[in-house]
């Protein structure tokens, strides 16, 4: 090892050294494995001091571009794909599988009726999604919740979009005794997510498209049962394959299939989807 090295090794063990007392066991924990990767990412790339500052200012500026509407950290964490990497490492065994929450999460959606129509016909045809919620032995969860949100048809959430009402395409629907749920919505269609910000920068300097896969979000939660987070992939999507923040699962991938005769008349499409809850560990 060069004289670089040996310095560069005694900066690592001087800052490890300094957080080695932190009370907290968990919080020690984390700061030594950051301290550590980071030293070594920049050891290893030999990064330069033009670097160094480039990646503070592309910080700042996602910091900056953050507002109470758009989390641009959540869409940098999505587009390294951190957050489908953190999902995946804390999915319970036996519940439906977990996927990222993304950038456009509201709370405070209006509860809804069992069956109403999240959106309006401007969003595009409508479907009807349908199913249970049970837990991981197989019983029906009452009084399970369906937070449920999507984009519009033109490609945008309704805090993108001045033009679509507060709340479009947003709702919770609570199971009845028999964990059973209905909700009408458009069928999803493929977004890109925004590059008008500094992540949209990572996008344009590695060729990536920026689309994703078309789904519906939903957050389960029960008394008593770890929440998940999850999606509703449309099969016949094209970008399947190459979302744009690698969230696809294949388990989450549903057919929208054309409604039968025997269907509600008001909808276009039909999708059968069940959700598997397991009981809380904490």
């Amino acid at each position: 090892m060069n004289a670089r090295g040996v310095a560069a090794e005694k900066v690592t063990a001087e800052v490890l050294q300094a957080y080695a007392a932190t009370p907290d066991p968990r919080l020690r924990e984390l700061l030594a494995a950051l301290i550590t990767h980071l030293h070594a990412f920049a050891t290893e790339t030999g990064l330069t001091t033009a670097e160094w500052m480039a990646g503070l200012e592309f910080l700042t500026a996602v910091g900056q571009k953050c507002d109470p509407e758009r989390q641009e950290f959540i869409l940098l964490s999505d587009t390294l794909g951190l957050s489908s990497l953190v999902e995946t490492i804390n999915a319970v065994a036996g519940a439906t599988e977990p996927t990222v929450l993304g950038p456009f999460y509201r709370p405070g959606a209006p509860r809804r009726e069992m069956g109403e129509h999240i959106g309006r016909p401007e969003d595009g045809p409508v479907a009807l999604i349908r199913g249970r919620v049970t837990d991981t032995a197989g019983n029906p969860v009452d009084g399970a919740t369906l937070d449920v949100w999507q984009g519009s048809g033109n490609g945008l959430y309704d805090i993108q979009d001045p033009q679509q009402p507060d709340f479009n395409l947003r709702g919770v629907f609570t199971t009845g005794p028999d964990g059973g749920f209905a909700f009408r919505t458009s069928r999803p269609v493929s977004y890109p997510v925004p590059i008008d910000g500094p992540v949209g920068n990572i996008y344009r300097a590695t060729g990536r498209h920026n689309y994703r896969a078309a789904h519906v979000h939903v957050i389960l939660s029960g008394q008593g049962y770890e929440p998940v987070t999850t999606h509703i992939f449309d099969s016949a999507n094209e970008h399947l394959g190459s979302d744009a923040v690698f969230g696809v699962r294949d388990s989450l991938i549903s057919e929208f299939r054309p409604a039968a005769p025997d269907d509600p008349p008001d909808v276009r499409y039909v999708v059968d989807v069940d959700f598997t809850l397991a009981p809380a560990t904490g």
